[in-house]
Formats: structure tokens, sequence, C-alpha cells
């Protein structure tokens, strides 16, 4: 979202908060008004309603009203500018995210999932991160969470070496009109997760394609394409079980298809037991 105007809102609610402490010490002091009754003035003024059961005597009181009309009238008016801006905003990246989850999910209907069940095989330490990835209709977003942060802290082993690179590449190959479309759409700029995804499998593809052959590499060349393969699968799993949540949350049916063919576990199925 928007980051100045949480500034903006931010600062004019502080400016406002220093008028109305101003306006009621003032009010005390210059009109002898009690701190109920300094307050109350002081509203009113700053909100225009200006009753008039109330008003300054003294010539300073009479000063200090009308810099608190000028300067907190001008704060609250920003205030509630800015309030309904954030409030639109909200809205407005409330519906962006959504369409985005939606773009995530026909990513992993056409890609993802795939390419999980293929690195998932021949990750050696995927025991140690399968209790987080066994999503069950009974996870509450604690579960979620404490799920996600054992597995951003979690590097994936897979070695190339026992990739089959053809079969990957050709998986890859397949699917190369459908992640430049990705790329094509605006909102994917939206999610600070998801494009560095989109963008590491991309570049696994070509550093895939720009191979004649993908048997008998240097250790040195297959060491570098283990790089790439262990950068999209730590990126792909936290990404899945993030969509997961989402899944979970406002789509009950989806989140149903998708627990059942978890990529993850060894007895998935989609025929519903």
């Amino acid at each position: 979202m928007n980051k100045s105007i949480h500034l903006r809102l931010r600062i004019y609610i502080l400016l406002l908060f220093i008028v109305v402490i101003i306006g009621i010490i003032g009010m005390m002091v210059l009109e002898r008004l009690s701190p109920l009754d300094s307050l109350y003035f002081t509203i009113v003024t700053i909100t225009t309603v200006g009753f008039g059961d109330i008003h300054p005597v003294t010539p300073l009181g009479k000063l200090l009203v009308i810099g608190v009309i000028l300067v907190g009238v001008s704060c609250f008016v920003g205030v509630a500018g800015n309030v309904i801006e954030y409030t639109i905003e909200k809205r407005e990246h409330s519906t962006r995210m959504h369409n985005l989850n939606m773009v995530i999910g026909v990513f992993f209907s056409e890609a993802g999932t795939n390419l999980l069940k293929q690195f998932s095989v021949h990750d050696p330490g995927v025991e140690k991160i399968r209790s987080a990835l066994l999503v069950s209709n009974n996870w509450f977003p604690e579960d979620f969470s404490q799920a996600l942060d054992m597995l951003r802290n979690y590097e994936s082993k897979i070695d190339s070496r026992d990739v089959s690179l053809d079969t990957l590449q050709e998986f890859l190959s397949s699917k190369r009109g459908f992640l430049l479309s990705l790329f094509g759409n605006p909102q994917i700029r939206e999610h600070d997760r998801f494009t560095p995804l989109i963008r590491a499998v991309f570049h696994l593809a070509e550093e895939l394609d720009a191979r004649d052959h993908l048997t008998n590499l240097p250790p040195s060349d297959y060491n570098h394409l283990s790089g790439d393969i262990n950068r999209v699968n730590g990126l792909l799993v936290v990404e899945w079980l993030t969509y997961m949540q989402h899944l979970k949350k406002h789509y009950p049916y989806l989140f149903s298809l998708a627990m059942r063919t978890n990529p993850f576990d060894k007895n998935a199925s989609g025929i519903v037991q």
C-alpha cells in the first residue's frame, strides 16, 4: 500500500494532537477554564461546530483561538481527508491482492505444483520440513505462521545431478509463453515474494536452454545449476504454503483439492476418501 498516505496521516494526527494539547493548556491558563471545559471548547472549535456557549474573553485567549482555528481546522481536515484516502487505497489494495492471488493460483496449477513434485523427490532434507508442508483442514493461522518460519530458515540441498535436467528443461520450455505472460501482468509488481519467484523460474529455464546438452557437464556447471534449482525450490515452498493459507481462508473448496493433491504428501490423491 502507499506509504506516503500512512506518513501524511501520522503527521496530521500528531499535529492535531499537539494543537489539542496546546488549546487545552492555553484555555486553562488564559481563560481559567476547567480541564473538561478546555477540552470541550478546543474540540468544538477544531471541528468547526462552534456552539458559542463557551468563548474566550481575554485578548490572549482570542489570539490563541485564532491560532487553534487556523492550524487545528487544517489538521482536522487533513486527518479526515487522509483517512478517506487510506480507506479507498486499502480497498483497492485488497482487490489487487485478490486478483494477484488468482494469478498465483494459476501459476501453481500450470507450473508450480509440478516443479515442487520434481524437486521434493530429490531434496535430501525434505523430511525435516514435511510436517510443515502437510497442511490439513485443522490448521489455524498460528500453524501456518510456525510452518512459514520453519520454511524461511530452511535451505534445500538438491543436487542437479539427481534431477532429470532434460525433463525439467522440456517442462519449462513448454511453459515459456505462460511465464512471459506473468511478467506482463502489472499486478505482479505488487507482490514482493512472487516476483522474485517468477524471475528465478525464468532464469532457471534460460540456464537450461543455454546448454547444447544437459549430460556429462563439468562439476562446476552442475553446482551452478544446483544453486539455481535450490533458489527456485526455496521460494516455491514458501509461496506455496502462503497460497494454501489464502485458499483455506477464502476458498475452502479449492483448498480441499489443493490439500488432497499436496505435492509433499506421499499418499496424495485427488479422490475424496
